[in-house]
């Protein structure tokens, strides 16, 4: 089915990067041309992005990592990256009552996990790589050092924490606030303070590659785990007070001992058949399996005879939405504290029964896990939200047949100040945890929250085939099944799929401070048109219309094995993704 196109799909037969910001895209196309594999251009890329994208993204936040090494690993097809830190060690819920706090901020220092990104980055690369750290951070040192020009998405941001900055967080205007004020479009960027840290890392790397390149990778994370970064970073967080949305000022509650035993780790994804392909996701620790069971429901319809983007399609679409969140609401949590019962939520039989719950005719109004009671879903109490950070996405395809997504996000500059001598901030994720000792989510030392982040890989006839992913919260598993589905159920090329409109539910608890719910609601951008929005409210829906072009930001990278080509695109909303190759 043709569609409407903003840019040209790129073709290729080497390699191609698309990324959140188009210096990202090039940066990562750069190490293809030295040399590098897709993991090395994914990493390089990726890391580029916590310069050029501070607003969304941050070294010290978090960036879930699926891999499809075209060696394999461990005799799976795909290996997933757990890049998403854990919470302090004195993090309890027993410390978060005592000082009568019931939800975790969504900024300052109380919800700050340990760092997971370099550890991802870092990770990615010993295991799949072939270059060294000082290969694949070279572009993002230049960028941070030589500057790059603003653009208005982060011009937009700056401006809306001048005041926070120029009258709390000096570190942050120091970098932010030039001559005191924002700066203007595309005058120029630079962080030095990140730029010496990391070419700090670079020289504890080159000190040990004389052992070997995996111990110079292994000396570099080191030299921020368990050396000055780390050290600087937790005094930091213990020594400094930071007005949060509680209404008080607190310290930090990270430690150089939760630094230096952290760990980044490794683990097979998680699979589903889905009409002849096999789609991969991160474990339940993010909320990536959500998008696999939406899969599992929508597959016993037929989409095609639905019609694209018709009220019917839309209504199925949301309806299924509704019932998968609800599930990651009432099982998803870190498999390392809780038992996830993956293999009965991605069942068929279990699909099968979920399925009789959706009413063609009529929008559900509640929160329905399923095998446990309805539940009611109440909006909360005024409480202004914080969640203004967004995430990005990376995506790598190279011809020896390397697949890479990254959904790097967290550490962003409006909820945190910059830390002194290090040229970013702490991360937020763990606002994301439940203070409600009973839930999979719930907040516990070492634990990692449930986080929205959520790379995705698919194969096709048993082999590589599609890397895709967005920014957007809570909605990311929503935008890019409607760009999967556009793919396999529509049949359009990749950017015919990234440009069609898009629609998201906001039924289900917001995983990010307050935590608010909308029952009822569907958020449509105005391309869908006002008779399609005039059926859905019809059915009860609570239809809000967005911008045109409002929704996310996926982009996807292709191999076709039966053409031996390599695909790339990228969304023109927000106007700073792109596709490089050749």
């Amino acid at each position: 089915m043709p569609g409407f196109t903003t840019r040209p799909v790129i073709v290729g037969t080497h390699g191609i990067v698309a990324a959140g910001h188009y210096l990202a895209a090039t940066a990562g196309f750069r190490i293809l041309e030295r040399g590098g594999n897709a993991i090395d251009a994914g990493v390089a890329a990726g890391l580029a992005l916590e310069v050029l994208k501070p607003q969304s993204t941050g070294i010290g936040g978090e960036a879930p990592i699926l891999i499809a090494p075209a060696a394999g690993w461990n005799g799976q097809p795909i290996v997933a990256v757990k890049g998403q830190g854990c919470a302090p060690g004195s993090a309890t819920i027993e410390w978060f009552r005592q000082e009568s706090i019931d939800l975790i901020p969504g900024d300052g220092f109380l919800p700050a996990t340990v760092p997971g990104a370099f550890g991802s980055w870092a990770t990615a690369l010993l295991h799949f790589g072939r270059l060294t750290l000082g290969d694949v951070l070279e572009p993002a040192i230049e960028l941070a050092e030589e500057g790059f020009p603003v653009y208005g998405g982060l011009r937009d941001s700056i401006v809306h924490n001048a005041e926070k900055f120029a009258s709390q967080w000096s570190t942050s205007a120091e970098i932010y606030l030039p001559n005191g004020k924002p700066p203007a479009l595309d005058d120029l960027i630079y962080q030095p303070d990140w730029a010496r840290t990391f070419k700090d890392v670079v020289s504890a790397e080159k000190a040990a590659l004389g052992a070997g390149r995996e111990e110079g990778i292994q000396a570099g994370i080191d030299h921020f785990y368990k050396g000055p970064v780390a050290r600087r970073l937790a005094d930091f967080a213990e020594s400094t007070e930071v007005l949060d949305a509680s209404g008080r000022k607190h310290r930090g509650l990270l430690r150089y001992d939760d630094f230096a035993s952290y760990r980044t780790t490794l683990e097979p994804a998680v699979g589903l058949d889905y009409r002849g392909y096999r789609v991969y996701k991160c474990g339940p620790w993010c909320q990536g399996p959500v998008f696999l069971q939406q899969l599992a429901l929508l597959e016993g319809f037929d989409l095609g005879k639905l019609g694209h983007n018709s009220a019917d399609y839309l209504h199925v679409l949301v309806e299924a939405a509704k019932l998968a969140f609800a599930d990651r609401e009432r099982y998803y949590g870190d498999p390392a504290f809780v038992t996830v019962p993956l293999d009965r939520l991605l069942s068929k039989e279990y699909a099968a029964v979920r399925r009789r719950l959706i009413d063609l005719d009529r929008a559900s109004g509640e929160l329905r896990p399923g095998d446990a009671p309805v539940l009611e879903v109440a909006e909360p109490g005024a409480r202004p939200s914080t969640y203004r950070g967004d995430t990005t996405h990376v995506d790598a395809v190279d011809d020896e047949g390397n697949l890479f997504a990254a959904t790097p996000s967290g550490g962003w500059i409006p909820s945190s100040p910059v830390v002194t001598g290090l040229g970013f901030p702490l991360g937020t994720r763990g606002q994301m945890f439940s203070l409600d000792p009973a839930h999979p989510n719930a907040l516990a030392p070492g634990k990692r929250p449930r986080t929205t982040l959520t790379p995705s890989l698919a194969f096709r006839d048993g082999q590589p085939w599609l890397a895709f992913g967005t920014p957007g919260g809570d909605q990311q598993d929503q935008w890019t099944l409607q760009f999967f589905l556009n793919v396999v159920d529509f049949g359009m090329d990749l950017q015919e799929a990234i440009d069609a409109a898009t629609v998201h539910s906001q039924h289900f608890p917001s995983s990010f401070y307050p935590r608010d719910a909308h029952p009822k609601r569907l958020v449509a951008e105005s391309r869908i048109g006002p008779e399609i929005r005039a059926s859905l409210a019809a059915r009860g829906h609570d239809v809000v219309e967005a911008g045109a072009w409002a929704h996310g930001q996926v982009s996807a990278v292709e191999i076709d094995c039966r053409l031996g080509v390599l695909r790339g695109a990228a969304s023109p909303r927000g106007m700073s993704a792109y596709a490089i190759g050749r």
